[in-house]
């Protein structure tokens, strides 16, 4: 891996960047100590990228029913079972930050079922990992587990929003060759 190698695709980052971009730029380089390959990758249409971020903050920051972390989890399981490495990356060194625990975060990106989850947790990620896998399958019966384990309505949405979303970046990642930042490797490791 190059070190500086931000995807397979030669689109050029806008000069100067506008100012929306700028300080969506300044932000993650406050909160992160760097700028998010996504972030960089996306710049080249900046209307998009302020949707992206939308939707991004919208799912993983909103008021649900289910926790940031869990939210996190969600993503790295998705983006295990795509194989996706950007997203396993960034957002394993996210759920690193939110659980105070790599060991957990480490073993959700291999398979969610060693990590010796509570029923509610696991039958949620079991769920993401039908939905991700074959989503032709999804049936009320899959729905009432989640129902049984104390999912609302609601929270059964956020479930499948989080998990499409994450499906789809990890399509993104995939096609563009987006390479993760070597800053998340070390994030949140202790």
């Amino acid at each position: 891996m190059a070190k500086d190698k931000l995807m397979a695709l030669d689109l050029a980052e806008p000069v100067p960047l506008p100012k929306d971009l700028a300080t969506q730029y300044a932000t993650a380089k406050e909160r992160l100590g760097f700028v998010p390959n996504v972030l960089r990758g996306y710049a080249h249409a900046p209307d998009r990228l302020a949707n992206f971020i939308a939707m991004r903050d919208g799912l993983m920051g909103s008021d649900s029913g289910l926790t940031k972390a869990e939210r996190e989890m969600i993503a790295v399981v998705v983006s295990s079972l795509n194989r996706c490495h950007y997203c396993l990356t960034s957002h394993g060194a996210t759920l690193r930050r939110l659980t105070g625990d790599p060991p957990l975060a480490d073993t959700l990106a291999m398979n969610f079922r060693a990590a010796g989850l509570p029923d509610r947790q696991r039958a949620m990620l079991e769920f993401v990992e039908r939905l991700t896998q074959a989503p032709e399958c999804i049936e009320d019966a899959d729905r009432d587990l989640l129902r049984e384990q104390g999912f609302s309505e609601r929270d059964i949405w956020d479930i499948a929003e989080v998990t499409a979303f994450f499906n789809m970046t990890n399509r993104l990642a995939a096609a563009t060759g987006m390479e993760p930042n070597r800053e998340y490797y070390d994030l949140h490791r202790r």
